[in-house]
């Protein structure tokens, strides 16, 4: 039985790893993922879907300005995001970093076709 209950498990997170990798459509430039990971965003964040906290497609539809979004990475507003477990504030993130990342959020964001 314990042979059976550990095979599904890891069949579970196999297929839950796949999902997620899939999910993740958008390309992450190298430079930016390397801020993402070094400062922890990616434990909670993802580019394309909903994981712990809001994916970083539908922060840029907030269109929110890079500047507002460095505040938040500093000082979360939970009301802002309703449903989501509230985001630790995250002092330690160099300024000229959270602002990359910002700008790298705000690209994400749809364009709009104009007429």
């Amino acid at each position: 039985m314990k042979k059976v209950t550990l095979s599904l498990g890891i069949s579970l997170l196999i297929m839950l790893s796949a999902v997620v990798s899939q999910a993740q459509a958008t390309k992450i430039p190298a430079d930016i993922e390397a801020l993402l990971s070094k400062n922890t965003c990616l434990a909670c964040h993802n580019a394309d879907i909903k994981l712990i906290g809001p994916s970083y497609k539908a922060v840029a539809r907030k269109k929110y300005t890079p500047e507002k979004i460095v505040e938040l990475i500093y000082k979360p507003q939970p009301a802002n995001w309703p449903g989501y477990i509230p985001m630790a504030a995250l002092p330690n993130v160099p300024k000229d970093e959270a602002l990359k990342i910002a700008k790298w959020i705000n690209s994400l964001a749809p364009k709009t076709k104009k007429i």
